[in-house]
């Protein structure tokens, strides 16, 4: 399965069969963890809890997820926008891991209660919980809240294309026919809270500047899961470059501020 097919077969999932994976699915899933990285640096750590392996260990989510038995962890230095980035950078590698395993996930990052998870996280000193991510096999009905969730989010549709990825500037939107398009793409489809889509992009011959809506860090961690999209995206097209500060960078409508780019090599 590659890159693209991973991404069109993702979806968040809220409600579980209730079983717990395998001890190879948790093997193939630590490893993919040491495999996962980021460019950007910051401090973060990710960590896969199987709830039936802790005693007493009882997640709460406040019902948005139901019958899950293990847990990815995300713990970060929340000081540190470096951080906040990389743990979406990496994270989102491992997610797609899952999808390709036949596994489902949903990122759930303010509907939790901290507590539950903070005592089998055991978190470098310095690094708050600020994600967790249920693994299973989906439920084969979808819970009342699941449904509720998926309505208020929206999470099945996307803003078009045209309205966040432009070319030279923010008056002409980037075709869809270009080197960058389908990295773009990739990254247009990916997760983010309540299916905000912060991303932005402006394309400039060789390179594509970064920039998102809306303000926080919950932005910043949302543009590292979007990042990863685009990233894996390229190296599937053979599309090398780094991502660099641009400090010439233009000016983004308002309400955006710019991130990062993006320089092919």
């Amino acid at each position: 399965m590659n890159i693209f097919e991973t991404i069109s077969l993702h979806r968040s999932v809220r409600n579980f069969d209730g079983c717990a994976i395998s001890d190879s699915q948790a093997k193939q899933i630590r490893q993919s963890i040491q495999h996962a990285s980021s460019p950007f640096g910051g401090n973060y750590t990710i960590k896969l809890v199987n709830v039936d392996d802790v005693d007493e260990f009882k997640p709460s989510t406040y019902g948005v997820i139901k019958g899950a038995k293990s847990y990815l962890l995300l713990g970060l230095d929340v000081s540190d926008a470096r951080s906040w980035l990389s743990g979406g950078y990496a994270l989102e590698q491992v997610v797609l891991d899952i999808t390709a395993m036949q596994l489902a996930t949903c990122w759930v990052s303010g509907t939790f209660r901290s507590s539950s998870f903070e005592r089998v996280a055991d978190l470098p000193q310095g690094q708050k919980l600020i994600a967790v991510i249920p693994v299973g096999v989906p439920a084969q009905h979808k819970s009342f809240i699941e449904k509720l969730m998926r309505t208020f989010a929206k999470c099945g549709t996307r803003k078009p294309f045209s309205d966040m990825f432009f070319m030279n500037n923010f008056s002409t939107p980037l075709p869809d026919d270009g080197q960058f398009a389908k990295p773009l793409e990739m990254m247009r489809w990916a997760p983010s809270a309540v299916n905000a889509q912060p991303w932005r992009a402006l394309v400039k011959g060789n390179e594509v500047d970064f920039y998102y809506t809306g303000s926080g860090n919950a932005k910043i961690l949302d543009m590292g899961i979007g990042l990863c999209h685009f990233a894996l995206a390229c190296d599937a097209l053979n599309v090398t470059g780094a991502y660099v500060n641009n400090e010439f960078h233009e000016s983004g409508p308002d309400g955006t501020t710019y991130l990062i780019s993006f320089i092919q090599a």
